[in-house]
């Protein structure tokens, strides 16, 4: 509208000097320019309020994504954390039970070693008891096979001289 207005200015202003109406024109240019800087201004604000706009909602629906992702993040943790605790409960009890095993183990195989001991003495005992008895009973077969013999041995020997003949010489 300012723009108008100068050009009319100007139209019946026409039998002025030369001079003057460059100057009118002058100050008709600067106000256009102004106007239309002006405009150009006021777009640049809207545009530029639109992209804060625009940047705000972006920002905004980040910020709740990433509140979210975060969340989740945290969720998950948290059963990552539980399951750690409840695998850690778990390896120590297994490792108890591992121990007790062990021990009682190692408390079977002293009991059997001391079990084998005592078996392995009394199996020696067993064997020098049945050796020495048979050791006995050989002396006493031994001693009459010897009373035996010396008996038969005396006998052939009467048996012989009753023919006349000498035990000796045959």
């Amino acid at each position: 509208m300012h723009f108008l207005t100068v050009s009319i200015i100007i139209i019946f202003c026409t039998g002025e000097n030369d001079l003057e109406a460059k100057y009118r024109r002058s100050i008709l240019d600067i106000a256009v320019l102004q106007d239309h800087l002006g405009a150009r201004a006021d777009c640049y604000i809207k545009n530029s309020m639109n992209v804060v706009v625009v940047l705000s909602r972006q920002y905004m629906t980040m910020q709740a994504e990433l509140t979210s992702k975060v969340k989740r993040l945290e969720e998950e943790v948290s059963r990552l954390r539980e399951q750690l605790g409840l695998c850690q409960e778990e390896l120590r009890t297994e490792k108890r039970q591992r121990e007790v095993v062990e021990r009682e183990k190692d408390a079977t195989i002293a009991d059997l070693r001391h079990k084998l001991d005592g078996m392995e003495t009394d199996c020696e005992r067993i064997l020098h008891d049945t050796l020495d008895s048979l050791t006995s009973q050989l002396s006493v077969a031994r001693q009459g096979w010897e009373d035996k013999s010396t008996d038969i041995h005396q006998k052939y020997k009467d048996l012989l001289s009753g023919f006349g003949l000498n035990a000796l010489d045959i």
